[in-house]
């Protein structure tokens, strides 16, 4: 109860641009008054300043305020950890190539929190050389050049989403991580957490899901 209750406190903090209507469904929709992410906050940033001039940011209401809550929360459950988000969506919905879904505000790619060979919490580069991130490849244990997943971090802010969408009376649909790599996070301290409330896609998807995971918001939509 302490914890809703925080989590309502936040959540009247937030800014609210209005209320978006979701139709259809995130591989098949469309979306009305979508509304921006911030570029950053105190623990997060935005993927690519240009790809928010060119309108790729954009999610239904209702995501924005789980999203921003969700960090909120992070900054005191996980202290000193900076997190990045990357695609979700354009304002009036549609197709976000080269993305299958995307299409109707509920869906949302992150960037994988990272430390780097000092273990220091780091934002992984996303930039035109490496596609914006999308072209970066971890291995199995989930390194890349002086990368490393972390995964603690990780399992944090799904755990932190679901929290504030279940304080909203709404849900996660699906989590879209590596198979390979999921079970890391489930050796984490949230490792219990995560199997008891979320579900995730056990099956390799179209591409790999290795430096970025995408979650799709579980919110009632027109038809």
């Amino acid at each position: 109860m302490k914890y809703l209750i925080i989590l309502v406190s936040i959540m009247s903090s937030v800014a609210n641009a209005g209320e978006s209507i979701c139709y259809g469904t995130t591989a098949n929709g469309r979306l009305e008054g979508g509304v921006k992410l911030p570029s950053e906050g105190n623990n997060f940033v935005s993927y690519s300043a240009s790809a928010e001039v060119l309108g790729r940011t954009y999610v239904h209401s209702e995501v924005r305020e789980i999203i921003l809550t969700a960090y909120k929360w992070l900054e005191t459950e996980a202290p000193g950890k900076v997190y990045k988000y990357a695609e979700t969506g354009f304002k009036e919905g549609g197709q976000l190539k080269p993305h299958k879904t995307h299409r109707n505000g509920l869906s949302a790619d992150f960037m994988v929190p990272v430390t780097n060979n000092k273990g220091e919490s780091v934002h992984l580069p996303t930039h035109f050389f490496n596609k914006l991130g999308y072209a970066i490849e971890f291995d199995s244990a989930g390194k890349y050049d002086v990368y490393e997943i972390d995964y603690e971090a990780l399992a944090a802010h799904i755990v932190a989403l679901h929290k504030a969408a279940i304080a909203k009376k709404l849900n996660l649909w699906r989590v879209i991580f590596d198979p390979k790599l999921q079970p890391y996070l489930m050796n984490t301290k949230y490792g219990q957490y995560l199997k008891k409330n979320i579900q995730f896609s056990n099956k390799r998807s179209w591409v790999r899901h290795d430096e970025h995971y995408h979650v799709d918001f579980e919110i009632t939509c027109q038809p």
